[in-house]
This record gives structure tokens, sequence and C-alpha cells, in this order.
């Protein structure tokens, strides 16, 4: 693509022509002013019928005066130029580059100074990092070691900012969440976890935020080290057990002990929340031994409900063997007895052993939670959700309890919620008492009572909060916990309570040891594993328009398509699809996506030679309309990056009503932002921008190899749409809006 005409030439060649017709014009008057009637006649007639030579003899000059001040202009003016754009990459260059001599003496004598200072620079910057590299090798050697120890971890680990972005996970974590998402979707990428995405696109929100609620009471309380558990259930029906640990930003922390400790300075108020960088997620995943023990559980009561009444009349007829006056035939009956229940008895156990894949009730896995604070996050909730004051009364401050706390935190709400909404309650009152062995949990009021019929309703209703609905039942939850629920009336108080019996945790199993507090900065966190980056702890996505994040902050998806051929309106189609992602600053190449697509409908033999992709190699990939819910999941919350990306937005658009995937993220395009640093270079196709970047271009014409170094170029144009004052999103799009090469539609 050639750049059009400098405006500055052409506007120098119309002053130049008008100065040459204006030198005419002058010249002709003076000489005219001198001559004489007669000669004026004379050279009237002599002129008059040549003016269009004397026109054409002008603009004959002025294409000549226009040709030298176009190569005066290269020479002097677009050279200088071209050298300032391309000393400013190497100036913002990570890598040692140097400019390639040319034009005049002078420019090649300055290219070679610039070349001087700048490996002058590069040697200091190599000292600089070797120094720092001789410093640091010790904390690397601590990091491999970490590293190496994360990798035998048994279970997966994720680390995530307050946000919920993830900014570490190990490999274990990686094929753990890839096999979760398997069957959900045709293509590659489609992996649920990756440095920056949301870890509420694997877990519910609510059931997160109540754990890590649960966190900030206990550190409320001075707990050093809290922690919080939960199943949940996953894709596909399959359970984790998930335990949440704090990450502590030990900064704040200390700044607020020594706010705290200074002299005549106030206390600090400070919450819990406020402490806190993120969380850690450490996953197991259940399902296979929830299963096993379901299946024991099954053989277990097949054998002892099944076989009940065998040994029944196996014991009568044994104790009437035991007469020695018995018939011979009564004696033969009661053998006969004898043996065919020994017969049924093997019969059921081989039938039972043949069915002991069948589940007769799922086991929840319960976590060990101390009384008292359920009965203070129920406490909260409640109160929040019914507006009614709640009030906690004989609550056992040191009984630890089995429970599935989001779980049993919905029923108490839905009953409260219903006793608010129906009968119009407006005191409640929560009791957490041990008897025998288990919890009594009461939910009481005072006013109305009800009927049997009605509390049996409540109880096999789906749980619902306003429009919010849970397929969850109260008596599923019960049931979950192998308790019991039921309604009872105080006539003598005049009160009436629901009453829930929860498992008590054994002496035997006394609350494991919570998981060790992983502090920011601090020598004692976990490991270093394979996918990182903390400097997301700093990221705070609250309060922020997208369009007024600066552009070094923002999250890309950076993508590239190749295609049938070039008229997306006139039938040609995607075959391949290509992106990485970049977060943080960082290219992420092990969290890349590229699909093969069949685009069904030939692909052009002239095509082939350019892109390398055949007939056979699309055969049966999946179509456009599977790949596309894929790859806007992949590139959800980012930004959209692309070199000439009006092409390749146009194929995406045209199949929105086909695929009813719509792509409304802001879009950048490389092509007209290195219009916007490089506004005088020749050419800005996508080699000939690695060539000025020294960014080495490898599998051409492939998507995911074009999109990697597009997502190269990017990270390098960054630093200089900086230096021209272009900080944010918004500034970005609204300059690429003023180039030239915006008007290119497809």
């Amino acid at each position: 693509m050639k750049p059009r005409i400098d405006p500055r030439l052409l506007m120098a060649v119309a002053l130049t022509g008008l100065v040459m017709a204006g030198w005419l014009v002058l010249m002709g008057a003076v000489v005219w002013s001198t001559l004489g009637p007669d000669e004026r006649a004379a050279v009237d007639e002599v002129l008059a019928p040549r003016l269009a030579l004397v026109a054409m003899g002008w603009l004959a000059g002025l294409a000549v005066v226009g040709g030298l001040l176009q190569v005066l202009y290269r020479r002097y003016v677009g050279a200088p130029a071209r050298l300032l754009e391309e000393t400013r990459v190497v100036l913002a260059a990570a890598t040692p580059q140097q400019l390639k001599p040319g034009g005049t003496a002078e420019m090649q004598a300055l290219a070679v100074a610039v070349n001087e200072l700048a490996a002058q620079r590069d040697g200091l910057r190599a000292d600089m990092d070797a120094q720092v590299a001789q410093a640091s090798r010790r904390v690397q050697q601590e990091k491999n070691r970490l590293a190496a120890l994360m990798a035998e971890l048994n279970q997966s680990v994720v680390v995530c900012n307050r946000d919920g972005r993830i900014l570490l996970y190990n490999q274990r974590a990686r094929l753990q969440f890839r096999a979760l998402s398997q069957g959900a979707a045709p293509a590659a990428g489609a992996e649920l976890v990756g440095i920056g995405r949301s870890v509420y696109a694997v877990f519910e929100r609510q059931v997160l935020a109540h754990a890590l609620e649960r966190i900030h009471q206990a550190l409320a309380r001075g707990a050093a080290h809290p922690s919080a558990q939960f199943v949940t259930t996953a894709q596909g029906g399959q359970l984790l057990r998930v335990q949440v640990a704090p990450v502590r930003d030990v900064v704040a922390s200390a700044d607020a002990a020594a706010a705290h400790d200074a002299p005549g300075e106030a206390p600090s108020v400070e919450s819990p929340r406020d402490r806190l960088a993120g969380f850690v997620l450490m996953l197991e995943n259940v399902t296979q031994s929830v299963q096993e023990e379901s299946e024991r559980d099954q053989l277990l009561h097949g054998l002892t409900e099944g076989s009940r009444a065998s040994l029944a009349n196996i014991q009568a007829a044994v104790d009437m063997l035991g007469y020695a006056d018995l018939e011979p035939a009564m004696r033969e009956r009661f053998l006969a007895v004898v043996r065919d229940e020994v017969g049924a008895m093997g019969r059921r156990v081989n039938d039972l052993a043949q069915r002991a894949t069948q589940r007769l009730k799922t086991r929840w896995p319960l976590e060990d939670m101390l009384g008292a604070d359920l009965a203070y996050a129920a406490q909260r909730q409640i109160t929040a959700v019914c507006h009614r004051p709640v009030t906690l009364d004989h609550v056992d401050a040191g009984l630890w309890i089995k429970v599935d706390s989001y779980t049993l935190l919905q029923a108490l709400t839905y009953l409260a919620h219903r006793l608010v909404d129906e009968f119009e309650v407006r005191f409640l009152q929560l009791n957490l008492q041990p008897a025998g062995g288990h919890a009594q949990l009461d939910l009481v009021w005072s006013g109305q009572a009800m009927s049997n019929e009605t509390v049996m309703s409540w109880e096999m209703d789906a749980m619902r909060f306003g429009t919010e609905r849970t397929p969850l039942t109260v008596r599923d939850v019960v049931e979950r916990h192998g308790g019991e629920m039921w309604f009872e009336r105080d006539r003598v108080r005049h009160q009436a309570f629901f009453r829930f019996l929860l498992p008590l945790v054994s002496t035997q199993d006394a609350p494991a040891q919570p998981a060790a507090l992983i502090e920011a900065g601090a020598s004692g966190q976990y490991s270093r594993p394979e996918y990182y980056d903390f400097d997301l702890f700093q990221r705070d996505e609250q309060g922020r328009a997208l369009d007024d994040c600066p552009l070094a902050e923002l999250a890309y998806t950076v993508f590239d398509t190749e295609t049938t051929g070039l008229n997306p309106a006139g039938g040609d189609a995607i075959i391949q699809l290509g992106a990485a992602r970049i977060v943080n600053g960082r290219l992420l190449r092990q969290e890349c996506f590229e699909q093969l697509v069949d685009p069904g409908r030939p692909i052009p033999e002239a095509s082939i030679p350019i892109h390398g992709i055949t007939p056979d190699m699309v055969a049966g990939k999946p179509r456009i309309a599977e790949v596309l819910p894929v790859f806007h999941t992949f590139a959800q919350d980012t930004v959209l990056v692309a070199h000439n990306a009006a092409f390749d937005m146009r194929f995406l658009q045209l199949q929105e009503a086909a695929t009813g995937v719509a792509f409304h993220q802001p879009v950048l395009d490389t092509l007209l932002l290195s219009a916007v640093v490089h506004p005088h270079q020749e050419s800005h196709r996508l080699e000939a921008i690695a060539e000025r970047f020294n960014i080495p271009v490898l599998g051409r014409h492939t998507a995911l190899g074009d999109a990697l170094v597009t997502a190269e170029i990017w990270l390098r144009l960054i630093p200089l749409l900086q230096e021209q004052g272009i900080h944010t999103l918004r500034q970005a799009r609204e300059a690429a809006q003023k180039t030239y090469y915006a008007r290119l539609k497809y």
C-alpha cells in the first residue's frame, strides 16, 4: 500500500505555479507599458493566436518544477521524517536494532551516529541485565525449586486477584479444567483456565462470594490462617471439592499496622476485605470417590435390608431343627427352607455385585464449619434478603458441624422469605445447640402458626427468591446433610420454629489444619508454576470504563482468519481461525486458539498456494456455526486486535444472523495504528511492519502465525502511541479513524 502524496508538496507546487504565472503577467505588463500603439497592435497580432502555446509552456515549466520539488522533498523532507520514525523504533526496541544508512551523505552519517548511540545504549542495557541476572540467580534457583514442587502437587491450584481474574495456575489445574470442558466445544482453545480469565466462568459467583465472606468473618475475628471449603457441580455433572484460602496484601497490611502503631494516630478501621489481594483455589475432583462411596452404600444397604427376611427364615428353621422329636418329613422340609434361603441370599449377593454401579442415593461431600460462623452468616443473609431483624440466641460458640453451608443458607433464607411474605413475620431468631449426636438448628418466629400441609408444600417446592430460582428443594438440602427437618410449636412461648438436625464433626475428625496463607510478595508462597502473572494482583476493574483504560492495562485477543477468497459479501468463507491473548503486556503463547473450518464450499485452486489449506484438510472439520461460539468465549472480556481488521470483522459480522454470535468488543487495527505512528513509511503491510520492528515472521498466511506476528507488532506499537499522547483505548480508536486507510471497506 502506497501512502498518498503529502499535501505540503501539492501546496508547494501550486504556489510555485502561481508565482510563475504572476511573474509572467507582471513582466508582460511592464513590457506592454513601454510599447507604442503600433507596436502593441503588432504584438497582439503575433501573440493572440499563440496564447495556448504560452499556457502549455507554462504548464511544462510547472511540471519540471514540480518534479524537481518532489525529488527535493523526498531527499530533504521525506527521508529525514522516515529516519526519525525508524529512530523511534530503535529507541523503543527491547532488543538490539540498527538503522540502515541511506539517502544523502549527511543522512547516512546521521544514521551511523544513531547506530553508535544505540549500540552504547544496548551495551549499558546488557551490563545492567547481567548485573540483575547475577543478583537474582539465587532467587531464580528458589523459584525453580518451588516450580518443581508445584508440579508434584496432587491438587490443582489456581490463584486469582480480588476480581476473580486468574493470575496463576499449575499444569494439573489446566489439565483438570480441560477435562471439564471436553465435549462442550469442538475447537481447540476452548479451555476454561487462562491468565487474566475470570474464574466465574467455571464457578458460580454466589458460591465463591459466600466462601470469601466466611473468610472475611474469620479475619475479623483475628484468625491467622482462615480458609473455606465447598463442593460444587461442574460441567458434565462432575463434583469438585474447592478449598479457598486468602492472599493477603502484605504492603497494605504493613501500612495499616504502621499507622496503627504511630503515636497520635487514630486506629485504622480498614475492613478485612481491603487487606486481601486475592484468593487461592485448591481443587479436587471428587466425582469418582463420591460414586464409589455411593456404590458401597448401595451394596451395604442391599446386603442388610434385602437379606433381613432370609436371615429370619433361616433362624426359624434352625430353631425348629433343634427339636429331637421332629418328624423326618418336617426336618427335610426345614432343611429345604435353609437351602432355599441360602441360595436366595447367594443370588442376591451376585445380583447386587452386578448392579454395583447403580446408586441408591448420592452422598454429598460436607465441610467442617464452626457453628457460630454459620449462624452469623445466616443472620446477615436473612436480614439482607428479608429486611427483618434476626437475633441469635443459644448459639454454642464451640460447636463444629458438617454442612454444605451454601445450600443450607439458601434453605434458611427461603423459609424466612416465605414467612415474611405470607405470614408477615416481623422478628426472627436462630438457635444452634448440640442434641445427642447431632446439632439442632432452629429458625424461630412469633406469630401465626401454619398447617402441616403448608409445611410439606414449602419443603417440597423448588426454592425461589423473587425472580431467582433454584431446582433444589428444602428436602433436597436436608437429605444432602443426611439429617431431618420438621415444624414444631412452642405454645408456652407462643412461638413456632423449623428445626434442622445436622451432623456433628466427630472428635476423630477434628478440623483439618487450614491451608497455609499465601502472602503476596512474601517468601512463604506456594510456588512458581508454569503459567503466572503476579502483576495482575494490582488490577482492580471496578469503577473504570473500558474506553478510558490505559492501553497497557487492557487484555487483548489478537486474531486472524484465512479465507477462500477476498470477497466476504460474495460468498467467500473462513477456512481457518487463529488467535492469541495478551494480558498485562505479555503475549501468552501457551493460550492460543487455532481451528480449521469446513467452509461448506470449494476452496479455489488459486488460493491454496497462499494459505496452504487443501480441501482434504478441512474435510470433517467443524462448521463456522460451531467454531464461532467457542472463539467468542475465548475472546470474552478482551479487546479484539487484527491487521486490516475491517476484512476479518466483515467475515464475522456476516455470520451473526446464522450463528447468533455477535462480537461487540472494541476493535483495534494494527494497519491503521501503524499509519498513525509511521505516517511517512511507504508500506504498512504486515511483513513491512514486522521488518521495521525486527520481528521474525514465522507461519505467514496461517491464521495463528499471522495472529502471533500481529500480537508482537501491537506490543511494539503501544509505547510509540504513548509517545504521541495516545494512552487510552478511546484515544487509539479516534486516532485510527482519522487515517487514510480507515476508508477501506469490504
